[in-house]
């Protein structure tokens, strides 16, 4: 098996944890990306990883990334934006939030993390990519998102969510000659701090799909959307 270099961002707690677990334990390089820096510092140290500081949300702590991993590795194999937010209610137990309670200032907000910080990092990264002729990204979605079962309710994450999944359409409609391969994943609802304590799911199982589609073979899929390793609509 060859090794990959994998970036994970908001990989210091929940499904982020999991996944720099899975790959470190699966004999890939794992740079565990987070932008509590003692955190982060402490939970890759446990892991045995390597830690980058990052705030997916400022443009200097992203450069500073993106230069860390060009110097230390020369390559990036794996990109998977995983860091997110979900502001439209303080009870994870709760998704109710009705569209006229959305804030501009809450949309903003969870577009800057979960769709424009990610836009950022694969233009940022691709090109590496491109240069090392292979790569594989996975931006972290969800069902919420799916513009064939819209609901109402919790407006801003939706949102930010189909927008999320037209990066990544976008992305591997420009690069579908490249050897990179870039997806959506739904892990599923999943037991953490923001999914709550109802959730079903653990988040080693809500990463199983996710390592899933960052390690496809050459050939696979890209452009698509993922639920339990098989694919869904838009």
């Amino acid at each position: 098996m060859i090794s990959r270099v994998c970036l994970v961002t908001g990989g210091n707690r929940g499904i982020g944890f999991a996944l720099c677990t899975k790959l470190k334990d699966l004999g890939h390089v794992v740079i565990l990306a987070a932008r509590d820096k003692k955190k982060g510092q402490a939970v890759a140290k446990k892991l045995g990883v390597h830690f980058c500081l990052l705030d997916v949300t400022n443009e200097k702590s992203r450069l500073r990334c993106q230069k860390f991993i060009e110097q230390k590795f020369g390559r990036l194999d794996v990109l998977i934006n995983n860091a997110g937010v979900f502001l439209d209610n303080v009870d994870p137990e709760v998704y109710e939030t009705s569209a006229f309670q959305t804030t501009l200032a809450i949309l903003r907000k969870t577009m800057d993390v979960n769709t424009y910080a990610a836009f950022r990092l694969c233009q940022l990264f691709i090109p590496l990519m491109i240069q090392n002729k292979y790569g594989r990204i996975v931006n972290v979605s969800s069902r919420f998102g799916q513009l064939s079962t819209m609901e109402g309710g919790d407006a801003a994450y939706r949102i930010s969510k189909t927008a999320l999944n037209a990066v990544t359409r976008i992305f591997a409609a420009e690069i579908k000659n490249e050897n990179i391969l870039i997806n959506s994943v739904h892990p599923g609802w999943v037991r953490t701090e923001m999914g709550g304590t109802k959730a079903p799911l653990t988040p080693q199982q809500g990463a199983e799909t996710i390592v899933w589609a960052a390690l496809l073979p050459d050939g696979g899929s890209s452009g698509k959307f993922f639920s339990e390793k098989k694919e869904i609509g838009w």
